[in-house]
């Protein structure tokens, strides 16, 4: 599995569509993925915007640019980072689109669509498809392009993904569907995270042997051991480890998941989402400095959060053949 910052042939976006799930936020979510898609295809970078029927169709054309492809796929929601497939390479070099079982992130959300995402995303691409017989998710996991791959054990060996695979068992697994052969294993997730702690939201390789990870600003921010444990682990593997601000307590009520490191790295532009918080000038700086080839645009997701992710979640980079 080729690291993110390989150059891509095209992205795919998930736009919002399900009156039902995103209620009152589903206009402004639309309004922001949207953005999400203008900024990478004003880039020059082709997307390709995933769209459910003619009503999501139509609400994506008029926001969308002109140079968006849109594509009809069955989903539940928008998240195809977990229920989309990998594009991996074979041993022969050729692109494959490698799938997993999808429960739902430990059954909490069944959706009609999401178990059809990964073959029609396949189809669309010209890609074979290849299902492995266990779970995963897309956003569980972060590689380096070295054959290291970043994981969190909250979610890889949570009973209530793969209860029968044991760690070693899961390892040999991410060996030979994905081609890893060392993992970092960092302990828990965000917060209120209903993924049970996807690395995507926590610590981001951003070279080979160089990963982002949260620092705590205000005593009142919930992670901050979180971020602190991970770090420390990341350190004794043998990582640079660069700290990035963190948006800190975010949610009236319960602390809810926004993150910097939910960020998108496409050819020539990285799109970090930004909440509304303090420090989303200082983490779009921070996080820029670390991709001097590419500009960092810091993009609202305070709405798409409502859905329980943000821009990284709801897309799927495919590497150049």
């Amino acid at each position: 599995m080729p690291p993110e910052w390989a150059e891509q042939e095209w992205i795919w976006i998930g736009f919002p569509a399900a009156a039902d799930l995103w209620e009152d936020d589903l206009a402004p979510a639309q309004a922001q993925v949207a953005a999400f898609a203008n900024a990478i295809a004003e880039s020059g970078q082709q997307v390709r915007l995933g769209v459910r029927d003619e009503e999501s169709e139509a609400a994506a054309r008029a926001l969308a640019h002109s140079s968006v492809v849109f594509e009809r796929h069955p989903y539940g929601d928008i998240w195809i980072r977990d229920t989309g497939p990998l594009i991996v390479r074979t041993q022969g070099g050729e692109r494959l689109a490698q799938g997993f079982g999808f429960n739902g992130w430990g059954e909490k959300y069944l959706l009609d669509g999401d178990q059809e995402t990964g073959a029609s995303l396949a189809e669309a691409g010209g890609f074979a498809y290849r299902k492995a017989d266990w779970v995963l998710e897309g956003g569980s996991i972060d590689p380096d392009g070295t054959g290291l791959v970043v994981t969190t054990e909250q979610c890889l060996l949570n009973p209530n993904r793969n209860p029968d695979l044991s760690r070693d068992e899961i390892a040999a697994h991410l060996t030979a569907e994905l081609g890893f052969k060392r993992i970092l294993w960092l302990g828990e997730g965000l917060l209120g995270d209903h993924t049970d702690g996807h690395v995507d939201n926590l610590a981001r390789f951003v070279a080979p042997g160089e990963i982002a990870i949260p620092i705590a600003t205000s005593d009142d921010d919930p992670n901050a051991t979180v971020y602190d444990d991970a770090a420390q682990r990341a350190a004794d593997f043998g990582l640079t480890v660069h700290r990035i601000p963190s948006a800190g307590l975010y949610g009236e009520e319960d602390a809810e998941p926004a993150s910097y490191m939910n960020f998108v790295i496409a050819n020539t532009v990285v799109v970090v989402p930004i909440y509304g918080c303090a420090n989303d000038a200082a983490a779009v700086e921070a996080i820029g400095k670390l991709f001097p080839g590419r500009k960092a645009v810091g993009l609202m997701a305070d709405a798409v959060l409502t859905g329980g992710g943000s821009f990284h979640c709801c897309s799927q980079h495919v590497p150049l053949a």
